[in-house]
């Protein structure tokens, strides 16, 4: 160019690029401030809930509302798919949708301060309705969501008006060749203290004078890190005080269940006959560890109940004698002890969720009958029994199942111990031969007599069907699916189940071949699963092993695959193999 050394930098590039990189660091300060104001949302509603309840943190409510509202089959998708980790990913995918909305509001709040602040009441108002709508919500359930969500608007603001420009200092002339001074000449006028009212609109100007390549001034960088740091310090230290009282309630109830002392069964458990458990390796042993018992439910955090505070209402159509009963009345009555299979009705074919445990309650009946209730079939009014858990859920059971004879028991011990707290401490419902979905209510506060016409229960209003009583099934534990057994003499070994009716026998065949009648262990009752194994004479190739079972009625499983909605899979098991 004449006049001008090659050499000689433009002063309009220079300016142009200090524009772009103050723009990408307030863009990125600015995301930075929309995840703080996030973080202060959360954590002052940990620890408003304190006060509250823990289940009224947003995330929790939030979550709750999500499961209410999730299709069957999407919640089959889950249970399948991550198992007891479903509610860990819904509530790592609810933070992670904040996080994004955090910090598109941060950058908005560049351009349009007000506006983006006030967007953050919306995550505010999106808990507190989920909170109030919940089955067991109430109007406080609203206060962790409403009050986390007004602190982490005012952070906002704060933080964005940190991030507004202000004057250049030094007077430095702009590439429009305007003079930027602190009497307010040139675009600097524009520019007032972010304090000011008009604070959103003159920063908007800022940002168009950034992009225009001029120098519009400067931003309190020193105060946006002193404020970012004191409101994430300040956040943090909510958070963690929140959930250190939250937990002073969870060690409350946890003392009360260290404390239990479970009497003995005034009849108890027959010992596991000799020759129930086929040992089988990989074979489920006959009774599963508290530890590895299967939990599908939908509370995403586990209530902790004090077993000193717990009631237990009986009321209704039919209850010509009301009852309430603590937890030592309980534990004062007649207990039984019965080994019982318990199976989800999401289990697929083949599925985890099924497990055997040896219970101790009282017998559900016998409380019925103290309360005047009678099964329809002898002339009650009632042929629906609600239960009620304490947060929330309610479980709808045949009247006449519970009534008729079977073992149906308000369960308060597990293996030996009070029940955990995953698995319905203090007192559950176990029913045998009935799906967990209409018969084991955890955590169970409140029992009420109705009918299937005048109600229907949470499962049921999602398109599951009333009664539910368990499906023959059939499982291969081992070999398991692409195992690569060695040529020769291969245990096949299972479990197959039909609560409250038995099994009579179980068959394998290889290939589509001919069935063969499987060695059953023996049995400890009609209401647990049985083992059952198959010496195979393997030959080398890929080979595919199925499974079927009969019940005690006769009724052999079908071959006809169906998923678990509306009430239970069918289909036989199958596991493809690679025998070396």
């Amino acid at each position: 160019m004449a006049g001008v050394s090659e050499d000689q930098k433009d002063p309009r590039s220079e300016a142009g690029h200090g524009a772009r990189g103050a723009r990408v660091v307030r863009g990125a300060l600015a995301a930075l401030s929309g995840l703080i104001a996030g973080l202060v949302a959360l954590c002052v509603a940990e620890l408003v809930s304190a006060a509250v309840r823990p289940e009224a943190g947003p995330v929790t409510a939030v979550g709750g509302a999500v499961i209410d509202r999730t299709p069957a089959p999407v919640k089959d998708f889950a249970v399948r798919n991550f198992g007891n980790d479903d509610k860990l990913v819904l509530q790592l995918g609810i933070l992670a949708l904040l996080a994004v909305f955090a910090m598109a509001v941060g950058v908005a709040s560049l351009r349009y301060r007000k506006v983006a602040s006030a967007a953050v009441l919306v995550f505010g108002a999106i808990g507190a309705l989920a909170a109030v709508e919940r089955p067991d919500g109430r109007l406080s359930d609203a206060l962790p969501s409403v009050v986390g969500g007004l602190t982490a608007c005012a952070v906002l603001y704060l933080l964005a008006g940190r991030l507004a420009f202000r004057p250049s200092p030094h007077g430095d002339r702009g590439t429009d060749g305007t003079t930027e001074d602190t009497n307010g000449t040139g675009n600097a006028a524009a520019s007032v203290d972010a304090q000011s009212p008009d604070a959103a609109s003159v920063d908007a100007e800022s940002v168009d004078a950034v992009t225009a390549g001029t120098d519009p001034g400067t931003f309190d960088r020193r105060g946006f890190v002193i404020a970012a740091t004191a409101a994430a310090a300040a956040s943090a230290g909510a958070g963690l005080l929140g959930r250190r009282l939250n937990a002073s309630g969870a060690a409350e109830a946890a003392a009360s269940r260290r404390t239990i002392v479970l009497p003995a069964p005034s009849s108890p458990a027959r010992p596991v006959p000799a020759g129930a458990d086929l040992k089988v390796r990989g074979l489920s042993s006959f009774t599963t560890p508290n530890k590895d018992f299967y939990r599908v439910d939908t509370a995403l955090v586990v209530p902790r109940v004090d077993a000193g505070s717990w009631r237990l209402r009986i009321h209704g159509k039919g209850v010509t004698r009301p009852l309430t009963v603590d937890f030592q009345d309980l534990l004062q009555r007649k207990l039984i002890e019965r080994d019982i299979t318990l199976t989800c009705v999401s289990n697929e074919v083949g599925g985890p969720y099924v497990g055997n445990a040896r219970w101790i309650g009282v017998p559900l009946a016998d409380l019925l009958r103290e309360a005047g209730v009678k099964p329809p079939s002898k002339g009650g009014r009632a042929d629906q029994l609600v239960s009620r858990s304490v947060d929330g859920m309610t479980i709808g059971t045949p009247v006449e199942a519970v009534m008729d004879g079977r073992d149906a028991i308000l369960a308060v011990g597990m293996n030996g111990e009070p029940l955990p707290f995953d698995h319905g401490f203090p007192v559950r419902m176990v029913v045998p031969g009935l799906y967990g979905y209409v018969s084991a209510c955890k955590w169970l506060e409140d029992l009420e007599l109705t009918t299937f016409a005048d109600y229907d229960a949470y499962w049921v209003k999602r398109d599951w069907s009333r009664e539910a009583p368990i499906k023959t099934q059939s499982r291969i534990d081992t070999p398991r699916p692409f195992a690569s057994p060695k040529a020769g003499t291969v245990p096949v070994a299972g479990v197959a189940w039909a609560q409250h009716r038995g099994i009579e026998r179980v068959e394998v065949r290889v290939d589509g071949g001919e069935w063969n009648p499987a060695k059953l262990a023996a049995e400890d009752s009609e209401d647990t699963w049985r083992q059952w194994m198959w010496e195979w004479p393997a030959t080398s190739g890929s080979h595919t092993l199925e499974v079927r079972a009969t019940d005690r009625d006769g009724d052999t499983q079908t071959d006809k695959r169906v998923g678990t909605v509306p009430n239970g899979a069918t289909g036989w098991h199958s596991v493809v193999v690679a025998v070396d």
